[in-house]
């Protein structure tokens, strides 16, 4: 990891720590298993709170196309960064509170990879978050979320409200600090959809 992203990022969580989830990006072995069950097959991916783009590498790595890649990061010195190291993506420089009334309005997608500090946001904000992905995720789609704490972020309040369920799919020691990651998915999905998410 260059020692330049580690300084970028940890100037950005002194100036918004409640906006910044770490002080540094994720490693390569978190983002390996946030994006572990997603392939090009899954269609395109919407990435929120990429920072600088650990997670985005590591879903090129898996055969997404830079084409099929919407990036939504608030910092706007993020948001230049991703832009100039992933030229072929759709990078937004949006709070992600307003992302469906911007370019995104009728997108659909495939997964959503969450790199947002979804424990410091109100729960509000997380289930209206929850709300807007989920009506625009194909049917077979999942939100992919990790966590330094010992429990999924959202809260089972909101899952339940929105017929949603989690589940843990990773965990790892090999991350500042570590880090747990959730699969958050439709409550009722069709078999057939399962096995094509899985394929």
């Amino acid at each position: 990891m260059p020692r330049f992203d580690r300084r970028r990022f940890l100037l950005a969580w002194l100036r918004a720590p409640l906006r910044i989830a770490s002080i540094t990006p994720s490693s390569p072995r978190l983002a390996g298993l946030m994006t572990q069950e997603i392939s090009a097959a899954t269609g395109p991916v919407l990435e929120l709170g990429p920072g600088t783009g650990v997670f985005t590498a590591a879903l090129l790595k898996r055969g997404i196309a830079q084409s099929d890649l919407t990036l939504v990061e608030y910092e706007r010195d993020f948001a230049a960064l991703l832009q100039d190291r992933f030229p072929g993506t759709r990078v937004l420089q949006v709070d992600v509170r307003e992302m469906w009334k911007t370019a995104l309005s009728g997108s659909f997608f495939g997964s959503v990879v969450s790199g947002l500090p979804l424990l410091a946001m109100q729960p509000d904000d997380v289930h209206e978050l929850l709300e807007g992905c989920f009506s625009n995720l194909k049917p077979y789609g999942a939100f992919y979320q990790f966590t330094y704490g010992p429990k999924c972020p959202v809260p089972s309040e909101i899952l339940d409200s929105l017929d949603l369920v989690s589940k843990r799919i990773g965990w790892t020691l090999r991350n500042i600090p570590p880090a747990a990651v959730y699969r958050i998915s439709r409550r009722h999905q069709p078999m057939a959809l399962i096995e094509q998410r899985r394929a």
